[in-house]
C-alpha cells in the first residue's frame, strides 16, 4: 500500500448497505489499497454537493445497482462534470436483487485493481 487514501463516495439509496459492501471491499483490499469511504448520497440531486464537501476530494464514485442504467450514467455524468479525472464504476442495473451484498462484494473485488488503475 503505498500514497495517501483515496477517498471513494458512493450513491445509494441504502446507505447502511452501502457502507457495509464498501467496508467489506475496503477491509479485503487493505493490503493493496487504502480507500475511505467518505461519503454516501441516497439522492442523484445530492451527488454534486457531496463530490464538492469531500476533502480531499473523492477520485471514486460508485453507482449502486438500484439505479437504471439513465440515472447511472446522469450521476456518473455529474461526477465527472464536478471532479474531472473521477473514476466511476455503476454497479449493474438489479445486480444486488440478483446476488445480494455478498455478490456486490465479489463482483467489486474482481474489479477492484482495474478501477483503480483507470
Amino acid at each position: 500500500m503505498s500514497g495517501p487514501p483515496v477517498n471513494l463516495v458512493s450513491v445509494n439509496t441504502a446507505p447502511e448497505r452501502a457502507k457495509k459492501v464498501i467496508g467489506e471491499v475496503i477491509e479485503n483490499v487493505k493490503h493493496k489499497y487504502a480507500i475511505v469511504h467518505a461519503g454516501n448520497s441516497t439522492t442523484i440531486e445530492d451527488v454534486k454537493p457531496l463530490l464538492l464537501s469531500v476533502q480531499p476530494p473523492p477520485e471514486i464514485l460508485f453507482c449502486a445497482s438500484m439505479w437504471t442504467p439513465k440515472e447511472q450514467e446522469e450521476i456518473q455524468r455529474i461526477a465527472r462534470e464536478t471532479i474531472p479525472g473521477i473514476k466511476t464504476h455503476a454497479i449493474p442495473t438489479g445486480l444486488q436483487v440478483q446476488v445480494g451484498p455478498d455478490g456486490i462484494v465479489k463482483y467489486l473485488m474482481e474489479r477492484i485493481d482495474d478501477i483503480m488503475k483507470a
